[in-house]
């Protein structure tokens, strides 16, 4: 339970329920709102023109428009049997007209026009369209009054458009759902604004004069009952100022708490290990793997502990640089942990760590060269005594490399020499979850993050504020070009056939295909990876070798099929998207993606990558029965335009929410990025980081209460699911 420093962060800290009831804040946790702060900073997506006088002359198609105007006339014209009838109304302000129709069966265009005549005017909500070079509005939302300005009917909709049109000069049209519609969603933010005291604001005084902001309860309020444009475009300013300077102000408190930290220098050894590897390695590095190991080397040859993020394509050798680092670790006396977000990754790193090495991962096995270390595995499903063995050979020193999941979190764990702490694919652990792996060293181990997700720079600003960043952006010698098409299944039936011929054909020349599926069971959106295999390996693909992998699998089940994949005992692989990150089979050249607009430009791209890796050139198939939606035609010829990560992962930026950017990714849950885009803002989050370091340097101990509470609600919103796992 946190203790709030400040009465603001307490009030908007305060469950949406307290305000609500339980029934509304259930019903709010479909918009991601849990709290009176999430519902405050859940913003209209735009504003409408005021209702008061409406000049039906200045309004353009595209508006979307609060009209206040008088109906002059409306006309029935019948549809007949086949097609719906329709309601044609004429709107006037006095001197112009506007068109507005409705369709309908006909007793409830005569209901309509029922309801449109009994009052003396009317508020009509919707966007401007055009028909026939005439401005018409299309089934708008509407709410008639009488002489006296009283609305005529009681429904509760009706009284809330009312409401919220004659609140505020400009009327917010809110993100909503089918039992929130925008009106109710308006009237919830009312009351939670009422709830604010306006007592204090979290920043001081000259953070507000540097970053030229309005008060936070001011804020609120002109972003909720705005009287003008600008004043609503002020509130929302100062609100993502807020976003971006709390977290930034918990990068800079957490640069300056490891500036203080120190840590074992590891200096590497020209005659230990890591020449043994580099002697075994069948392949010479590149110039980036060599330039990336230099930095790395001499980081961790320092007193002070390196904090680094190693960002890469897939494939382009991030795990042999980080192999080659923990061995110089290890040459230097430290221990290693290699933490991976899943059970599959960690056992497919166990297994490339081990691949790579040979012997020197013999430890003290008879026969293995001297200066062999252990590499041990460690996640939660193994069997007891297997675990209970890692545990020995971890703390007792033996193992120099330890593998494994958050399992490696949990205080059973113990290391007798922690040096050196690698995490895989860091979009899933933020800074709260380094800080419990690399808290169980006496001395601060050095830290290294991997991502194989490139990173637009804006994104490492805000994203890896803590952390220094090293690319790899070249593929080693021998990757192979991967082709990748788009197949329409909608429009063209015969290319998905095409496609499982090709995959035949592919088998037919000794190599072997992943299928990928984006759910496990068949629904109403399409079929899962179960139905899909059994229809292959009986109709598509019979005489082929069809496994099946998905999360939900047993453990030994997911290892034993993986294990016949990689080892050529099976053809097909249909699997969903558990294949994703680390899993290496070269001779898989084709891959085929089953309605691949489920998956964002990233994943495809980094599911694409699991191809490619042998001698053979890659074959990817995108295929999606709703390319007739722009959007996602956009996306899939995007992916198929180009193989550059960094190029699709700016495509992905824009086209997506960042996400939660500290803890854990929360699906559903709470995020810390509720308002900022790091692609629009990118003003404000550089802004917001000048101020951060200044707050540093004035208040070091952090004793600022606004800023104890930034730092709570970030870490709390970071470690929320965390807590659950480990």
């Amino acid at each position: 339970m946190v203790t709030w420093r400040t009465q603001s962060f307490g009030e908007l800290n305060a469950p949406v329920a307290d305000v609500l009831g339980a029934r509304t804040a259930k019903d709010l946790e479909k918009l991601h709102i849990h709290t009176v702060g999430d519902l405050l900073r859940h913003l209209p997506r735009r504003y409408l023109s005021g209702t008061e006088l409406t000049d039906l002359a200045t309004l353009e198609a595209g508006d979307h428009v609060a009209v206040m105007a008088r109906v002059s006339s409306t006309n029935i014209v019948s549809g007949g049997r086949t097609r719906p009838s329709r309601l044609e109304v004429s709107l006037t302000d006095g001197h112009g007209y506007l068109a507005v129709t409705f369709f309908g069966r006909e007793h409830l265009v005569e209901y309509w026009q029922r309801e449109l005549a009994k009052g003396v005017r009317g508020i009509f909500v919707g966007k401007v369209g055009r028909f026939r070079d005439q401005l018409q509005l299309t089934h708008p939302e509407f709410v008639m009054l009488d002489a006296s300005g009283a609305i005529v009917g009681s429904s509760e909709k009706k009284q809330l458009i009312a409401t919220m049109s004659r609140s505020a000069a400009l009327v917010g049209i809110y993100p909503a759902t089918a039992k929130l519609p925008t009106w109710k969603v308006a009237e919830c933010c009312r009351l939670a604004l009422a709830t604010l005291s306006g007592a204090d604001d979290p920043w001081p005084d000259w953070v507000l004069e540097a970053a030229d902001l309005m008060p936070m309860a001011d804020a609120f309020a002109a972003v909720h009952q705005p009287r003008s444009l600008g004043e609503a475009q002020a509130g929302a300013q100062r609100l993502r100022f807020d976003e971006a300077f709390a977290t930034q102000l918990t990068m800079a408190y957490r640069r300056a708490d490891a500036s203080t930290h120190t840590a074992v220098p590891r200096r590497a050894s020209s005659d230990g290990l890591l020449a043994a590897l580099d002697a075994l390695l069948p392949y010479v590095l590149t110039d980036g793997q060599v330039a990336v190991s230099d930095t790395l080397f001499a980081e961790l040859d320092r007193a002070r502990p390196m904090q680094r993020l190693l960002q890469g394509e897939v494939g382009s050798g991030k795990t042999v640089v980080a192999l080659r680092a923990m061995l110089a670790v290890v040459d230097a006396g430290g221990q290693c942990a290699l933490l991976a977000p899943t059970e599959v990754l960690a056992q497919q790193h166990y297994a490339t760590i081990r691949a790579l090495m040979g012997d020197l991962a013999g430890g003290r096995l008879l026969g293995s060269p001297e200066v062999a270390t252990d590499v041990v595995l460690i996640t939660g499903s193994m069997p007891a005594a297997a675990k209970r063995d890692a545990l020995l050979r971890a703390a007792s020193g033996e193992a120099g490399i330890v593998i494994g999941t958050h399992a490696l979190l949990h205080n059973t764990v113990q290391f007798a020499e922690l040096g050196f702490v690698v995490i895989d694919e860091q979009h899933r652990f933020g800074v709260e979850q380094r800080g419990v792996l690399t808290d169980k060293a006496a001395a601060r181990p050095h830290v290294l993050v991997l991502t194989a997700t490139p990173i637009p720079r804006s994104v490492a600003m805000t994203i890896f504020g803590d952390l220094d960043v090293s690319t790899l952006d070249e593929l080693p010698a021998g990757r192979q070009p991967i082709n990748t098409v788009v197949v329409d299944a909608a429009l063209r039936p015969a290319w998905v056939d095409r496609a499982w011929q090709r995959v035949v054909e592919e088998v037919a020349q000794g190599r072997q295909a992943f299928v990928v599926v984006p759910r496990i069971k068949s629904s109403d959106e399409g079929i899962g990876v179960v139905d899909l295999a059994a229809e292959l390996a009986a109709v598509q693909l019979a005489g082929l070798r069809v496994g099946m992998l998905h999360g939900q699998l047993p453990t030994e089940v997911k290892d034993a099929t993986m294990a016949a994949f990689a080892a050529g005992q099976l053809d097909v692989l249909v699997a969903t998207t558990v294949i994703e990150v680390g899993v290496d089979v070269p001779n898989a050249t084709m891959m085929v993606i089953c309605d691949a607009e489920r998956f964002g430009i990233s994943q495809l791209h980094q599911l694409r990558g699991r191809i490619g890796r042998g001698a053979h050139a890659g074959v990817c198939l995108l295929i999606s029965s709703a390319l007739a939606d722009e959007a996602v035609s956009n996306r899939l010829q995007a992916v198929a335009a180009t193989t550059d990560g960094f190029e699709l992962a700016e495509l992905d930026l824009i086209q997506r929410r960042e996400g939660d950017v500290l803890g854990a990714e929360q699906s559903g849950g709470r995020s810390s990025l509720r308002l900022l885009s790091v692609l629009e803002h990118a003003d404000v989050i550089a802004q917001a980081k000048t101020i951060a370091a200044q707050a540093v340097e004035r208040d070091p101990q952090r004793t600022t209460p606004g800023f104890v509470d930034a730092v709570a609600s970030i870490e709390l919103l970071a470690a929320g699911d965390w807590l659950e796992l480990s």
